[in-house]
């Protein structure tokens, strides 16, 4: 099962200009594949007056999901160079959307492959990625004299502390890499005296 992937740090825009023709590229975080289309839409609402919006799609952090279309371009010159670049960098759930204004010059198909694809990758490096990592998410129960201490410790570990909820008793919402779940036992045994109380929960990418 994979670890971690990248994605899209945020949404944003990107414009280059390739023998006259204009070549804007959308790109969004995707977390379904009905996401994904939503965001197509969108944009092909924002430019319906443009020569081609041709888009490809990765989700699932194995890349399960993989779409592209050339949106009348040449069969194999925008869609597929566009997704090949996503995979290329390793990046998931993320759609991107190039939106084309013909300029009156013919580019052939490796011109077409070269700027499709090429626009992706400008539009990752200005936009940047993050990557996420798969954890389990726990919940650590600890009595109000200690929960102060025990959630600095959390945090001065580089522990990643979800929430903090007070009640009868204080529940610390963490997540945790399942290779850490051992030691993590141990040191919390130790730091509370053996009175914290850890519950394992599903898993997420954080």
């Amino acid at each position: 099962m994979q670890e971690q992937y990248r994605t899209v740090a945020r949404a944003g825009t990107h414009e280059t200009e390739i023998n006259r023709s204009r070549f804007l590229c959308a790109l969004a975080p995707a977390a379904s594949e009905r996401e994904a289309q939503e965001f197509v839409a969108r944009v092909r609402k924002e430019h319906p007056t443009a020569t081609h919006n041709c888009y490809a799609y990765v989700i699932g952090a194995d890349a399960s999901v993989q779409k592209a279309s050339d949106d009348g371009e040449p069969g194999g010159t925008a869609g597929v160079p566009m997704l090949q670049m996503l995979i290329r960098r390793e990046v998931r759930y993320t759609a991107a959307v190039v939106t084309r204004y013909y300029g009156g010059v013919k580019l052939g198909a490796g011109g077409l492959i070269r700027a499709y694809g090429g626009v992706v990758g400008e539009t990752l490096d200005a936009l940047g990625t993050v990557t996420r990592q798969r954890f389990r998410l726990a919940t650590v129960t600890v009595d109000h004299q200690r929960a102060g201490r025990l959630e600095n410790d959390l945090r001065a570990t580089g522990r990643t502390v979800r929430e903090v909820r007070y009640g009868e008793t204080v529940t610390i919402g963490i997540g945790l890499p399942d290779a850490d779940l051992a030691s993590f036992r141990a040191w919390l045994a130790d730091t509370t005296a053996g009175t914290a109380v850890l519950e394992l929960g599903g898993e997420a990418f954080i």
